[in-house]
């Protein structure tokens, strides 16, 4: 099956049929590897731990187009990257956190994509051989998709901080 790159992540995925998300851009083939790697972490506890992060990776690596839902969207799983891996948050402290965050989510303008959303993705973690590996894979993911964003750490840090 020939495979095509997707217009989020850029990773190459087998060119198929299917659905996509609503707002966020991906190629069908990379929402279906996405829902693979959400469905090993929901079946798997201990993979619990990184499940917030491939959220947050996963929404900012196919940040979608300027309706309100999709630059919300990146801007509050931004704050989210920013809070685990600058500020140390905790996953049992996460949905508290995006709480919090989204209350101010009407103050955030849409910032400019980045010509590269980051090295690791999906299609990386979901080539993971095992639970330890699929965790790093998780967290070299959450790391290149924050980085990817650097321009826009300052703002983010605003949103993520009050």
């Amino acid at each position: 099956m020939p495979l095509i790159p997707c217009p989020g992540c850029g990773a190459s995925f087998a060119a198929i049929e299917g659905p996509v998300h609503e707002y966020m851009e991906s190629s069908p083939g990379c929402w279906h590897a996405y829902g693979q790697v959400l469905a090993r972490e929901y079946g798997n506890p201990a993979l619990f731990a990184v499940h917030r992060l491939s959220v947050d990776s996963y929404a900012v690596q196919h940040p979608g187009g300027a309706s309100r839902q999709a630059v919300q969207s990146v801007g509050v799983h931004l704050a989210r990257l920013c809070l685990f891996l600058e500020h140390g948050l905790a996953a049992r402290e996460a949905n508290d956190a995006m709480l919090r965050v989204g209350r101010s989510k009407a103050r955030m303008v849409r910032l400019a994509r980045p010509e590269n959303l980051g090295s690791v993705t999906v299609a990386d973690v979901l080539a993971a051989g095992s639970d330890a590996q699929h965790m790093e894979l998780v967290t070299q993911w959450a790391h290149s998709a924050w980085q990817a964003w650097s321009e826009h750490h300052a703002t983010v840090r605003r949103w993520a901080l009050g």
